[in-house]
């Protein structure tokens, strides 16, 4: 399905959007991307789904992403006598490995690795930091706090240590599990959540075994800290600005969105922006002016894509929230401000024979009247690297495996295509016009840069680059098949 924009819509699917009418009206609304959150809903409803994206991909013949959220491991409370107790700034509260219901003065926090790694100095941050605990002193059981900002602190309420990194894999039990479960199901992207250092990436690597691409979550500073190893590991990144607005101030979160972003598109690895995108309308139909603005700036920084959570998932107004994050984006995007910000901020890293392709077809597309570039990526590879370029004109990305074209859904700007599979590049540029022309980009007037690697069907070989009238039968004239 040709859309009016480049960036990316990811959309998550929830109460409020779980059958067929809604994730179908949610995708023709915007939503190039669905996102199971397998902290939500167990193993059958993620199923049922999965199912029915397949089955709208299916009527539409729209490629369609799926990515797969994993939970990561939940740090927690336990339970009080009371149900909840009210922290005095000032005050002295126990966290411990008691079982026992907790009161005014102590409670469990029961994650031994947290104790092993805290230091008197440490804070720990409870209920999305509305409560700050500072460690006065600690051991192996146990950890005596002052309160420095107080509230209301009640059972299971998730806590956050912003200060240490933890000895903690970013796979728990329950994750292992939900990781086979949705790479058995064919979902396209795992994203991981509390990603803390590479060796986490590579563990997911290992259980996925190449049946799901990998996409890790930035939440904690320690990977901030980490994440140039951590981007190099990963397929793609989200910056999940919720959580690491709450262990970080949240004045940081802007300019680490920023340079997070440049580094993805530098590395040519997708990047979602998400989080509180349009907050508001999981009760409203309209969002506020600064929720618009926090999309738009998404948008200029080059981003590929951005996401609806609640809002989509179990909101009043998901189809509402999809159709202004894409009217939003169509008008940033036919700003010429925005033209000017994302050409001067391409950064060149180009080592190899496909990136200097991928950058001649941009130029020539741009200097030219090209309609647009048509790429063909078996493994994505050279997709993302047109993607990276940001050019002018539309990115057409063929492949002859779905499996390709539905995790491109998630990269700037690519127009998904599955063909046949071709043997020669006469036959490539035929399939890559007739994509063109069904998605209504290019008139039989007009002309297409076209990229392939010889041999065919040979990851990471591009070396051809071709440009190529729309009409077939000038693309070859003197030969005679």
């Amino acid at each position: 399905m040709k859309r009016d924009r480049n960036v990316k819509i990811v959309a998550t699917l929830g109460p409020a959007s779980n059958d067929y009418k809604m994730i179908r009206a949610l995708h023709e609304a915007g939503a190039d991307v669905f996102r199971l959150n397998m902290s939500h809903g167990d193993h059958a409803e993620i199923k049922v789904r999965h199912e029915i994206i397949r089955k709208v991909e299916e009527d539409l013949k729209s490629p369609i992403a799926i990515l797969a959220d994993l939970q990561g491991p939940k740090l927690r409370v336990g339970k009080f006598a009371n149900d909840a107790e009210e922290l005095v700034e000032g005050a002295s509260f126990r966290l411990d490995l008691d079982e026992a219901d907790g009161d005014v003065n102590r409670v469990c926090l029961p994650h031994k690795e947290i104790f092993d790694a805290l230091e008197p100095g440490a804070h720990l941050l409870v209920n999305d930091g509305k409560i700050k605990l500072r460690v006065k002193d600690c051991g192996a059981t146990f950890a005596d706090c002052e309160v420095v900002v107080g509230g209301t602190i009640s059972n299971r309420k998730g806590v956050n240590v912003p200060d240490v990194v933890l000895p903690l894999a970013a796979l728990s039990e329950k994750d292992r599990k939900d990781l086979e479960f949705v790479c058995e199901l064919g979902v396209d992207w795992l994203a991981l959540s509390f990603v803390q250092r590479p060796a986490d990436v590579e563990e997911a690597r290992k259980l996925a075994k190449g049946r799901a691409a990998i996409l890790s979550k930035i939440e904690k500073p320690a990977a901030v800290k980490a994440f140039d190893d951590i981007l190099e590991a990963s397929d793609g990144i989200m910056v999940a600005r919720g959580d690491l607005g709450v262990e970080l101030p949240v004045q940081n979160v802007p300019p680490i969105q920023k340079q997070l972003v440049r580094k993805c598109r530098t590395a040519a690895k997708p990047v979602i922006v998400a989080t509180q995108m349009l907050e508001s309308m999981i009760e409203s139909p309209m969002p506020t002016r600064a929720e618009v603005s926090d999309v738009a700036t998404a948008i200029y920084e080059g981003t590929d894509a951005i996401m609806l959570s609640a809002e989509s998932a179990a909101g009043s107004y998901p189809i509402e929230a999809v159709t202004t994050m894409n009217n939003v984006a169509m008008e940033v995007e036919s700003d010429p401000t925005y033209t000017n910000i994302i050409e001067a901020s391409r950064t060149a890293e180009r080592t190899s024979v496909a990136d200097g392709i991928v950058a001649a077809a941009r130029e020539i597309a741009e200097t030219t009247d090209i309609k647009a570039i048509c790429c063909f990526s078996q493994s994505g590879t050279t997709a993302a690297l047109v993607s990276r370029e940001r050019p002018r004109v539309p990115i057409v990305a063929l492949t002859s495996y779905v499996g390709t074209a539905r995790k491109l859904c998630l990269s700037w700007g690519c127009n998904c295509a599955v063909v046949g599979s071709v043997a020669r590049f006469k036959d490539a540029v035929i399939a890559a016009v007739r994509a063109s022309q069904e998605q209504g980009m290019v008139t039989n007037a007009d002309k297409v840069v076209v990229t392939a690697g010889v041999p065919f069907n040979t990851p990471g070989s591009t070396n051809i680059l071709r440009v190529a009238p729309c009409d077939e039968k000038l693309i070859y004239p003197s030969d005679p098949e």
